[in-house]
């Protein structure tokens, strides 16, 4: 399968509390850029497959409850939102703990990667694009002249996580997102990498903002 090149796409990925989330909106702030959060919508269909009652850790079962569901990423205010089955998710749904400790297992399902995959390419006809996950540079755009992969200690993350409240395990999200068959989390060929372990919000931004052509 051939890409066509994708130049209005800045490509972030990284793990999990990496910090990539704040430093990609900055950045698309400052680029007059669309802001999307891809994790938001692999949230968004874990949110969905456990109202709907399925076993996140059941591939079947994840498969039959996101075939049925209608995922939309409407753009407020520079950044896409996303709704299922129109209905527009906060914030605390999305980084719920129930969906903090499955969105891994909701995102290593083939057909629901590769529907999400197709959804996100779609978005780049929005226009210029700062596009933040796991696989944008690797697979969604890796013909992107901008890509960037945003990375810091499991200790820093996991601390971060722990500020912020939540209790999901960083090591064990990273080692599913890693060791998954489809679009496992890599630092893309030809990926700037920043650590983000000791650096400002301020700073990380920069250090993006001066590699940008």
């Amino acid at each position: 399968m051939s890409h066509m090149p994708f130049p209005n796409v800045i490509t972030i990925d990284g793990p999990a509390a990496s910090g990539k989330s704040s430093v990609a909106r900055l950045v698309a702030a400052r680029r007059s850029a669309i802001y999307v959060n891809t994790g938001n919508m692999y949230r968004a269909m874990t949110w969905a497959v456990i109202a709907a009652g399925a076993d996140p850790a059941d591939a079947e079962a994840v498969r039959q409850a996101a075939a049925e569901l209608k995922l939309e990423s409407p753009v407020v205010e520079g950044r896409t939102q996303v709704s299922v089955n129109g209905r527009v998710l906060d914030d605390a749904e999305l980084n719920s703990d129930p969906v903090n400790r499955a969105v891994s297992l909701v995102a290593r399902v083939p057909e629901v990667r590769e529907r999400l995959v197709a959804e996100q390419r779609a978005l780049a006809d929005l226009g210029p694009l700062v596009m933040e996950g796991r696989d944008i540079g690797s697979v969604v755009f890796p013909d992107s002249a901008t890509k960037f992969y945003i990375d810091a200690s499991e200790e820093v993350r996991a601390a971060r996580r722990r500020a912020q409240g939540h209790q999901d395990q960083v090591a064990e999200r990273d080692r599913l997102d890693s060791t998954r068959k489809t679009s496992p989390l890599v630092v893309p060929e030809g990926a700037i990498v920043i650590d983000n372990s000791h650096l400002t919000l301020d700073q990380a931004v920069q250090a993006v903002l001066d590699r940008l052509p």
